[in-house]
């Protein structure tokens, strides 16, 4: 079955001043496989929602069924990898790619792939924005220490992802919004109180 290339460009502008300078990024379709109807638009519309100095620089987007890169020893199988940021090397600009096939999984009964399926497009706009995160960090805030990137990027995605949900669901989040500081709290209390239980119980049996 011949790879499919090319399938996307996503043009991103980038205001300098007076001028306009367009910058494509290629989203290459190489898995074999079926992907969910609007997937690649998925990924469009996720890269578009982030600010273009997050972006830039970033050559392409590569679907493909797993990883498979030297890069990938240690804790971490192929089969395990949902997604990986390819930093510059030399001439080549730095790429994402992303792993279908630990998206999707083919290969677990049906009941188990029920679920994937339905968060597909949730996770891959969760990597997106997570492989952006790495970008922007490792080539755009030098001063952030290596310890420090995990957490960085963690922080990155969840605001990125609240940002995403409150555009895609602009009429809920307007009626919930004045009303997030109260569900904050009760969470806050909610957590204090299953703690202080926690600790009673631990308290009780020694």
């Amino acid at each position: 079955m011949p790879l499919k290339l090319l399938v996307s460009d996503l043009q991103l502008f980038h205001d300098l001043g007076e001028n306009q300078i367009t910058v494509a990024i290629r989203i290459e379709n190489q898995y074999e496989g079926s992907l969910p109807k609007g997937s690649l638009q998925q990924i469009e519309e996720a890269l578009d929602s982030l600010s273009r100095e997050h972006t830039r620089g970033i050559e392409r987007v590569r679907l493909v069924g797993f990883i498979s890169d030297p890069r990938l020893k240690g804790p971490f199988q192929a089969t395990e990898l949902p997604g990986l940021y390819h930093p510059r090397q030399g001439p080549k600009g730095p790429w994402l790619e992303i792993a279908v096939g630990v998206l999707l999984p083919t290969d677990k009964p049906f009941h188990k792939r029920i679920v994937p399926r339905l968060s597909f497009k949730s996770n891959l706009v969760a990597l997106i924005f997570s492989l952006v995160g790495q970008h922007y960090h490792l080539t755009l805030r030098h001063s952030l220490k290596k310890t420090q990137l995990e957490p960085a990027v963690r922080m990155y995605t969840e605001k990125q992802l609240k940002l995403w949900n409150e555009k895609k669901h602009s009429w809920r989040a307007r009626l919930f919004k004045p009303l997030q500081p109260t569900f904050e709290r009760w969470a806050k209390g909610l957590q204090k109180r299953a703690a202080a239980e926690k600790k009673k119980s631990v308290a009780s049996k020694s």
